[in-house]
Parts: C-alpha cells; structure tokens; sequence
C-alpha cells in the first residue's frame, strides 16, 4: 500500500515527540536542530532524484556507486543521490528525527535488527509488494530466515539488501593438514560439530600450523561477544522470550552452558585470549592464527593477504543450525502524504538496485535478492558461494525496540560476556548477569 500513513494501519500518529521519544529510548544523543537542517535541503531536487541515506563508506561505498551505475539502465528517467552518514547511534538517532519531521531521505540503508524499532513508532512506511512486482521483485525471491524480519501487522516494511553473517575463515594450508577440510576444499563441518570437536580442532590447527589455532577477537569490543553468544545460544534450542515488561524467559543452564564453551575456547592455550577486534583481525590476517570467528565483512582484508582465504558457515556445536546476522535493508522514512509517482519511482530504484547484487557480493556479503545468488556468475564467487546456505538458518537480534545494531543491549551484554572470558566471571553467574541486564531493557517503557 503505498503512502499508507502510520495512523491507518492501527498505530498512533507519528509525532516529532514520539520520535524524540523513541530516540532517546534507544540511547540515542538527539541531534540538535542545526545538524537536522541539512535534511531538508535534499528536497529541493526534481522528482527524477530519488534520494538515498546510507552508512556505506569505503570499499563499501565505492561499491554501492557502482551498483548504481549498473542499476541506470533499468530505472530509466531517475537518479540516485546518495547522502552517506556516521554509523551507529548518529544514523539512526537522524534517521528518527528527519523522518519524524518529514524531511527524511526518500529512502535509507537500515540494518534488519533494527527495525523493531521504526515500524511500529511510525517512522518507516510499509512498501507495495504490488509495485515491487511490477519490476520483478516478489516475496518468493528472499530468504524466509531474513524475510520474516521484514513484516509488521501483516506488512512489509523493509526490503533486504544482503544477509551479512557471523562466520568462520580459515587458511587451506594448515586447516587441510589438520585434517579438518573436506574432499573439495571446504570446511568439515562434522570436525566441529560438539564443543569438545570443536575445542579438538583448534588444538589441531595450533599443531598443524606450528602457531595458535582459533582467533576470536572481543575484548573491549560492544557486540562480538554478544554475536558468538547469540548464535551459539540459539542453537541449542533455549528459549529466548522477551515480553514487553518482562521478565525474560530464557534457559539460564543453557546460556552458562554456552558461556563455559565461549571460555574454554579463548583460554590462551592452543587458541589466543585477549584479543580486541583490531587484533583479532591481524591475528588471522598475518598468518598468527589457522581460523578466525568474524563477519563475512572482513572478507575484503583477509583476501588482501591471502587470496585462497577459505570461508564457510558458522558450524553447528551446539545441535541446531543457527548462525548470527544481521542485513542491511531498504526502507521507506514516514511521508504523511507521499507523492505517489515519486514513491513508484523509489520502488523501482530499489528493484533495480537488488538486481545489481553481484557487485555487492564482491565484497563478502550475501545478495537477499535470490535470482542474484542462483546464476552461474555468483557460483564461481568463491569463498561467497561456499557460506550463502548461511542465509537459510540465520538468527537476528531478538525483534525488541531496543536491541539491534549498535545498541546499547548488544554493549550490555557484551560487557557481561567479557567479565566471563577475560576476568574469570564463573558461567552461571554471567548467565543470571546478563538475565538481570534483559529484564532492566524489558522494564524500560517502549516508545510505541
């Protein structure tokens, strides 16, 4: 439904203090009025010029110039003017207010994890699957896992650009003399699939590379910890419930269970302890390590170093699939009264951008628009074609206002998560750490 305002799908009216308010909730710095002056200067350009935020700097950025340039051809008529802004609170917390006084872009980057947090406060209009279709953009194109994520009261609300997951990379020499690939060259998911098989792997790359063996880089750092956590958590089945108030209904056996595993794998045995990110990359990069946890997003540094980086999904430990990610997406800031021309040249902007997903698989992460990563063009993408299953079984941030990316609930958790792994916090008592943090969240009143 295009141009349905906030009002007429059952929410309550978007009001510039329901935005202040929902910013602040978020643990946002409000941007003063001078920093949202800039908003509105964007508007001034002809309705050829769709106009899109995003928070895509360097290779990255360079990238999404060049996807739209492929994109030209088919959105013909129409340019996109790209407004590129700080990641993080900044984004989000500008994002919130221009949308709130209608001076927002006609469409922004957003990451999927957060989005629990726009739609339901009106800030994002819902998109028209019919006009997406008109451009050859349907529902059966996505990844259920990720599509899900999109939908708010039986509308969608987000249109994935990637799923970006948490995976493993490793160096083929020393993982093939440990024994822990398979005929073809990829990952033996089976070496690692328990957390003693898993523990015995990094023991067997320390050996086979005469150096240390897993490389995990989380100190200091405000969502590694939590990311490695999350994933692993979910699965071994645990419930994960966040009720509006709470209390949280979790498997604390099952959260300590996996804290003891996190523990043991960083020990400063056969595999590095305290690692920052920086470090962890590095580590990894400069040969230090055999394997190294992290996002596909690195895949970029890795392959400057090593041009046979081997990748694939986050192995199974724990019994069921389930693998960390977030997606960066397309949506529609709140227009209380969208031009409707403008809006059906936005949705074929976007259609076109999608089709043009190769070029951001380059860069490591997995294209959301299906017809991309099934062509013969993206099969011979390697390590990429080698963890795109990843995209099957991924799990978000719980959908809860305030969790997502660059939260301060993936910092708090984190910060639990650190004591445990670097100051010796026993498990169970991090476990009931991190509950007491979710039930302060859930005890904070949503600002929807």
């Amino acid at each position: 439904m295009t141009g349905t305002s906030a009002s007429a799908v059952g929410r309550p009216a978007l009001t510039r203090r329901r935005a202040l308010g929902a910013a602040l909730a978020a643990g946002a710095t409000v941007l003063g009025a001078g920093a949202l002056s800039g908003c509105g200067s964007a508007l001034a350009a002809g309705e050829s010029t769709v106009r899109l935020w995003d928070l895509f700097q360097g290779a990255d950025g360079g990238l999404l110039d060049d996807m739209v340039r492929k994109a030209g051809p088919d959105m013909p008529g129409t340019h996109i003017e790209r407004t590129v802004l700080e990641w993080g609170t900044p984004y989000y917390t500008k994002l919130a207010m221009a949308s709130a006084g209608g001076r927002g872009p006609d469409v922004a980057v957003a990451h999927m994890s957060r989005l629990a947090g726009y739609a339901p406060t009106g800030l994002v209009d819902p998109w028209d699957m019919n006009l997406l279709a008109e451009h050859g953009v349907l529902r059966k194109d996505f990844a259920d896992a990720v599509w899900s994520r999109t939908q708010f009261e039986g509308q969608t609300y987000a249109i994935p650009l990637d799923t970006h997951p948490f995976i493993v990379f490793f160096h083929p020499e020393p993982m093939k003399k440990a024994g822990l690939l398979t005929a073809d060259g990829t990952l033996d998911a089976d070496a690692f699939s328990s957390p003693d098989k898993f523990l015995a792997a990094g023991r067997e790359l320390a050996r086979a590379s005469g150096k240390q063996g897993i490389a995990f880089g989380y100190a200091t750092d405000t969502a590694q910890g939590w990311r490695l956590f999350y994933g692993l958590y979910r699965q071994t089945g645990g419930a994960f419930e966040l009720p509006p108030g709470g209390p949280a209904k979790v498997d604390v056996d099952r959260m300590a269970e996996v804290i003891a595993f996190m523990a043991k794998l960083v020990d400063g045995k056969t595999n590095p302890k305290r690692l920052d990110y920086n470090a962890g990359v590095a580590a990894f990069a400069n040969h230090q390590t055999a394997m190294i946890l992290s996002g596909e997003w690195e895949l970029g540094t890795f392959r400057a170093q090593d041009k046979h980086v081997g990748a694939a999904p986050f192995p199974t430990v724990f019994g069921t699939p389930a693998i960390y990610a977030d997606s960066h997406s397309f949506v529609l800031p709140h227009r209380d009264r969208p031009d409707e021309e403008h809006r059906r040249r936005t949705h074929q902007a976007v259609a076109a951008l999608l089709k043009a997903g190769q070029i951001w698989a380059t860069a490591g992460h997995i294209p959301a628009y299906g017809p991309v990563t099934r062509t013969e063009e993206y099969a011979g993408l390697l390590p990429q074609a080698h963890y795109k299953v990843a995209q099957d079984h991924v799990v978000l941030d719980p959908a809860v206002w305030f969790a997502g990316a660059g939260s301060d609930f993936q910092n708090a958790m984190s910060q639990v998560l650190q004591q445990a792994l670097l100051d010796g916090l026993a498990p169970d008592r991090a476990a009931r750490a991190m509950v007491r943090r979710l039930n302060t969240f859930l005890a904070k009143p949503s600002p929807a």
